[in-house]
């Protein structure tokens, strides 16, 4: 009997667990903590590091992944290729996909970034903090703003990356104990997406698509060597591992100088693009009368509304884009889209039909207070009708009309002849070429 009743302890205690980890919490009790800037590493991702053979002080790199909401960490084995130690479940990023272009815009930054010993900030109110680096070279050469983007705790983002305080304890033990390793900058990779040839042929139609293209040269040479790529920047774009082939240097804004990538990696680059290209083509094929709609941060933060249960007001998770995202025909897209242009009705009308809309006589009781304003602002002449006159009280009390002045030729030119108006395509209307 007493051992039917350890199993059910046991079992009530692992069903528990389910249900706590809702955000892969790391495993550190913050209560037990007692000096958070030098908290080790738990012991069972040392365990992890030892089987890996990894050096409790090797470097490290960071990579972020908003659409699947996740944060990796990356560290140097004893051959010096990296390999991944922890992934944690992002508690709350702000914006949509796409980069940070201006201080405001609630976007948290996507591109590569050093971030050094002074980028760590133990006092932050945040719990803890690791500043991300932006603006750096290539967001300071293209006019980006913004300041103050960082990784820490508190689950709450206004252009952050936000993790739970449990997450970032760690988080920020792996860059201490990397840099008294003696790494002088560690490489924080953030990227839109997992840049495979699925995830790029669903998102073709993003306006933000070239950027993303350039920054998969980066992602793509470290998947093949599984080393951070040296990054540079020149004609406002990056460049990754490349090799001077003269005096030249790499300058922001200047012509990039001759450079040639290395014969080893261009090689294992070309075997890498032809697999790639093979498996973009399918998903092209795949996709081809798909469009993927991006959900708005709050259609994200819908979907974890629970996990704010019981927790304090600031606790703001806001899920992935995957969850909250849908994969619709382009006629499921359209449909919706003009739902919302005409206030939630489907009406099955075209798209711009909503802005002709506003020219139809319609009656007073369904004038909005728009159109009523708009009327407002009409001459006499469009308002009244010849047949009956604008009339006002004399002087002695009797009603009289209102003289209307003769139009002036030299002022008004000759109405012009109605033309047929072009019907234009909607904004949303991006996969069309028409």
């Amino acid at each position: 009997m007493r051992l039917k009743h350890i199993a059910l302890a046991l079992l009530v205690a692992t069903a528990l667990t389910g249900c706590n980890d809702t955000l892969d919490t790391a495993s550190i009790d913050l209560k037990s903590v007692k000096n958070k800037v030098e908290q080790p590493l738990p012991s069972k991702i040392l365990a992890d590091m030892q089987a890996k053979n990894m050096p409790r002080n090797s470097p490290i790199m960071i990579r972020i992944f908003k659409e699947e909401g996740k944060l990796e960490i990356w560290k140097a084995k004893a051959d010096n290729r990296f390999d991944l130690i922890k992934s944690y479940d992002i508690c709350a990023w702000s914006g949509k996909l796409g980069p940070k272009v201006k201080e405001g815009d609630r976007q948290a930054p996507e591109g590569f970034y050093s971030l050094t010993p002074a980028h760590l900030n133990p006092n932050s109110k945040y719990y803890l903090a690791i500043n991300t680096g932006f603006p750096n070279r290539y967001d300071a050469v293209n006019g980006r703003t913004g300041s103050n983007l960082m990784i820490h705790g508190a689950c709450s983002s206004s252009g952050c990356y936000s993790m739970t305080d449990e997450q970032v304890l760690e988080i920020y033990a792996f860059a201490r104990d990397a840099f008294r390793g003696g790494q002088s900058s560690v490489q924080l990779q953030a990227y839109p997406f997992r840049m495979t040839a699925e995830n790029m042929a669903r998102h073709r139609d993003n306006p933000n698509y070239d950027f993303w293209k350039m920054i998969k040269t980066g992602y793509d040479h470290f998947e093949v060597t599984k080393r951070p790529p040296e990054v540079n920047v020149c004609e406002k774009k990056y460049v990754f591992n490349q090799q001077l082939s003269g005096n030249g240097t790499f300058a922001p804004a200047s012509a990039c100088p001759p450079t040639q990538t290395p014969p080893a990696l261009a090689s294992a680059l070309t075997s890498y693009s032809k697999s790639y290209e093979l498996a973009y083509q399918k998903a092209l094929d795949k996709y081809q009368d798909k469009v993927w709609y991006e959900p708005t941060e709050a259609e994200r933060k819908a979907v974890v509304a629970n996990k704010r249960k019981g927790r304090d007001l600031a606790y703001a998770p806001t899920g992935t884009s995957l969850e909250a995202g849908k994969l619709m025909s382009k006629a499921e897209f359209a449909q919706m889209m003009e739902k919302r242009m005409n206030g939630g009705k489907a009406t099955g009308a075209p798209a711009n039909s909503v802005m002709l809309a506003s020219t139809a006589p319609s009656s007073p009781r369904a004038s909005s207070a728009a159109e009523r304003m708009k009327q407002d602002r009409l001459p006499a002449a469009a308002t009244t009708t010849a047949s009956v006159p604008a009339t006002v009280a004399d002087a002695r009390g009797q009603t009289v009309a209102v003289p209307v002045p003769a139009q002036n030729p030299l002022a008004y030119s000759a109405p012009a002849a109605p033309v047929a108006e072009q019907a234009k395509k909607p904004f949303w209307k991006f996969w069309s070429k028409e």
